[in-house]
């Protein structure tokens, strides 16, 4: 008798745990590799951390949206090769995905990240007008999500202009904003690691919730309740001061889900975390993208 999808898929992520695998080789192992092609190790920086992979669905047209998606890591670990099931998910939708690595402590502070991922997009934006790699050449609007670490870098190229003006692109080339499970608001430091990630001198500068003002993209902030790595007051603060001042925002909060539920979620492999997640992310981008 054939196994049923689900209980083949249960049974082999079973086999890969026991053999010491994490949860995104898990879900990276069972992702389908059909319906679209990876580009890796695209550079747009000199060094090691400096080129971002490249998901392009069947089809791509010259006005198939994109998505940039910075990846999470407490500032000082992550890496794009754990997220293909990132990838994967939103190209399955139609969207081409780009996702990038950048320098991480201790070999950089803040806001050598920010800065990196601001050179990253402007890169992709490049790509969207000029074409190469697979995607056309055309008028792409591009979507920026994020994950912990990653909403909070994301959330500064969407909320603070400076850092895009300075590679060559623009705020307003981003069309939507997602955060999921983003650190928003999160002074005073309390940890000793992270007080030298980000020196007294620049932490106002970190915080994205300093630089609203109204005129952001449209932002979709999802957090867990369960989330025990970054307060949800996180999300539910940046909403308020997006609606306090007459911007634009949906806000999620979904009870039981937890830091890493934020990002598994979106995987097609297997129902992890909350399924609504995904649709609800999905549903955001294509209203405010072509």
């Amino acid at each position: 008798m054939a196994l049923r999808p689900f209980r083949l898929a249960a049974l082999l992520v079973f086999g890969l745990l026991l053999a010491g695998c994490s949860g995104p080789a898990v879900l990276n192992a069972i992702t389908s590799h059909s319906g679209y092609e990876t580009v890796r190790d695209i550079r747009y920086r000199p060094g090691e951390r400096g080129t971002f992979d490249l998901y392009v669905p069947d089809g791509a047209t010259a006005s198939t949206p994109v998505v940039v998606f910075v990846y999470g890591g407490s500032w000082d670990s992550g890496s794009k090769s754990l997220y293909p099931f990132v990838g994967q998910s939103l190209a399955s939708e139609g969207f081409i995905v780009a996702i990038p690595d950048y320098r991480v402590s201790p070999e950089v502070i803040f806001p050598t990240f920010v800065e990196d991922a601001a050179a990253a997009f402007a890169a992709v934006d490049r790509l969207a007008r000029e074409g190469g790699h697979g995607v056309p050449a055309g008028r792409h609007d591009i979507a920026l999500m994020g994950h912990s670490a990653g909403a909070e870098i994301a959330a500064l190229l969407a909320f603070d202009e400076r850092y895009l003006s300075r590679a060559g692109s623009s705020a307003r080339r981003i069309a939507a904003f997602v955060g999921l499970a983003g650190p928003y608001n999160f002074l005073p430091l309390t940890e000793e690691r992270y007080k030298r990630i980000f020196p007294p001198a620049v932490r106002d500068a970190s915080q994205p919730i300093n630089f609203v003002s109204g005129g952001e993209p449209p932002a979709l902030l999802i957090a867990g309740l369960a989330d025990t790595t970054v307060n949800p007051e996180n999300t539910r603060s940046m909403a308020r001061r997006i609606r306090a001042v007459g911007g634009s925002v949906e806000e999620k909060l979904y009870p039981g889900l937890d830091h890493i539920a934020a990002v598994s979620s979106l995987a097609t492999a297997l129902p992890l975390g909350e399924g609504d997640l995904r649709g609800t992310v999905i549903r955001f981008l294509r209203a405010h993208t072509r």
